[in-house]
């Protein structure tokens, strides 16, 4: 299967701008909003490593703050060995906005791609349909 052009030069143009010093394995990242744009992000270390930003989520965040709440699509790119799936912790952050059977696809170094659902990366995952109606109660 190939990617989705406009999502692989958009991950791979934020990889170009990772900051990965700690590791180095730069990782870029792409997600499609509802409305066709796509949003793009890339890693950012820190010396404090769990303050360390993923690719994905940078890239969920400004999709989030152009205002978009629903993912259709997402691809990551790397420069491994084998294409390169989100992390966990992603996979559940694109949960937040993505329905079980959005395409993920994960680039490697080759231009090799997997496509995987988000449900297959996620089984049995715990999302915003898992949480009851919000009540509110009338100010008075």
């Amino acid at each position: 299967m190939t990617a989705p052009d406009d999502l692989l030069a958009a991950a791979r143009a934020a990889r170009a701008h990772a900051h990965a010093p700690y590791s180095g394995f730069a990782v870029g990242a792409a997600v499609r909003g509802a409305s066709g744009r796509v949003y793009a992000g890339c890693n950012v270390e820190n010396a404090a490593y769990p303050q360390g930003l993923c690719a994905e989520s940078v890239a969920i965040g400004a999709c989030v703050a152009s205002g978009e709440t629903k993912i259709v699509e997402a691809l990551v790119v790397a420069d491994s060995v084998a294409p390169t799936t989100p992390c966990g912790a992603c996979r559940q952050r694109l949960r937040e906005f993505a329905a079980d059977e959005a395409p993920i696809h994960a680039v490697d170094a080759d231009g090799v791609v997997a496509t995987y659902s988000l449900g297959s990366l996620l089984p049995h995952s715990f999302g915003p349909s898992h949480l009851p109606p919000s009540s509110r109660k009338s100010a008075t």
